[in-house]
C-alpha cells in the first residue's frame, strides 16, 4: 500500500503543476470494462495480429472473417460499462483538469462516461461505412441483418473475446458466413475505423496536435504505446518541452521520454487522483 499511496501523491504533485491535461488513451483503460488489451506487459501480442486496412479491403475472405467474428464479439463491446478509470477522467474533465482525451479506443466507453471532449482517433465501433456510396449505418443495424441472414453463427458455445469487438473463430465457420451490403447501394461495408496500417485522417491528427500544443502535460493511460499512431503524441510532447506521465503496468515505446511512469492500476490511481483534485482549494485550482 505505501508503493501505491506515494504513487498518487507524485500523480497528484504532476498534476497540480501541469493543470491542463491532455490525456492518451489506451486498451488497458478499458480492460476493467472485459475489453481484453492487445499486448502483455511486454508489448508482445496476446492473440494473432489483428486485420489489416489493406487486407479488409482488397480481399473478400478477409471481410469474412472479419464480419464472422465481429458478429459474436460486437455484443460485449455494445453492453461494456464504463469503469472506475473512465468515470474518473470524466470527474477530472468537469473539474478542469483533462482538457481533452485522446483515445486509441474505439469502444466510446469515454463518452458513454460522461467526457465531452474526446477524440476517437482510430474511430468509432458502433458505425459501419460504405466503401462506395460513403453512407453511414448504425452497427446495431447491421448486427441484426447479419444474425438474419446467418442463424446458426450464435451457437458455437464459447469464443475467446478480442479487443478489436471480434472473437476467436474456426475457419470452418468462417467460411459459410453471409455479410451483407449496403441497404443504400449495395458496396462494401466496414466498419468506421482504422485498422492496423490504415492511416488516421489528417484533421483528426491536426486537432490532437493543437489540443496538446495548448495543454501543459500530456498523461498516456493503459498503451504500450507501441504503434506510431500514439507514439507521435508522446514524441511531439517531447519536442514542445512538455512533461510526460504514463501509467502503464507494463514497458511502453516512450518509457525513456516520461518524466513521471507509474504501473499501478490506472483505475485505482485516477479514481484517488479525481478525489484529491476534484474539490480543489482555490490555490490547487487548474488555470
Amino acid at each position: 500500500m505505501d508503493g501505491k499511496l506515494s504513487e498518487i501523491e507524485k500523480l497528484t504533485a504532476f498534476v497540480r503543476d501541469n493543470p491542463r491535461l491532455v490525456v492518451l488513451t489506451g486498451a488497458g483503460v478499458s480492460e476493467a470494462s472485459g475489453i481484453p488489451t492487445y499486448r502483455d506487459r511486454e508489448g508482445r501480442w496476446r492473440h494473432s495480429e489483428p486485420i489489416k486496412h489493406q487486407e479488409f479491403i482488397a480481399e473478400p475472405a478477409r471481410r469474412q472473417r472479419y464480419w464472422a467474428r465481429s458478429i459474436r464479439g460486437w455484443p460485449a463491446v455494445r453492453d461494456a460499462r464504463p469503469n472506475p478509470a473512465h468515470q474518473a477522467l470524466t470527474t477530472l474533465e468537469r473539474a478542469g483538469y483533462v482538457q481533452s482525451i485522446i483515445t486509441q479506443n474505439v469502444d466510446r466507453l469515454h463518452q458513454r462516461a460522461g467526457s465531452r471532449r474526446v477524440i476517437d482517433l482510430h474511430g468509432r465501433l458502433d458505425r459501419v461505412c460504405c466503401l462506395e456510396c460513403g453512407g453511414m449505418h448504425c452497427r446495431d443495424s447491421i448486427q441484426q441483418r447479419l444474425e438474419a441472414i446467418n442463424e446458426s453463427i450464435n451457437s458455437d458455445g464459447h469464443a475467446m473475446a478480442r479487443p478489436d469487438g471480434d472473437v476467436e473463430l474456426p475457419d470452418a465457420r468462417v467460411k459459410g458466413i453471409k455479410i451483407p451490403g449496403c441497404s443504400r447501394c449495395g458496396g462494401v461495408l466496414m466498419p468506421d475505423v482504422v485498422f492496423f496500417g490504415g492511416t488516421v485522417p489528417r484533421e483528426r491528427v491536426a486537432t490532437c496536435m493543437t489540443d496538446l500544443e495548448n495543454a501543459d502535460a500530456l498523461v498516456a493511460i493503459g498503451s504500450s504505446l507501441q504503434v506510431y499512431s500514439g507514439f507521435r503524441f508522446c514524441r511531439r510532447a517531447a519536442d514542445l518541452g512538455k512533461p510526460l506521465a504514463i501509467l502503464n503496468p507494463g514497458h511502453t515505446r516512450a518509457d525513456d521520454m516520461a518524466t513521471l511512469k507509474l504501473g499501478t492500476d490506472c483505475g485505482w490511481l485516477l479514481r484517488q487522483l479525481a478525489i484529491n483534485l476534484a474539490h480543489p482549494s482555490a490555490g490547487d485550482s487548474p488555470s
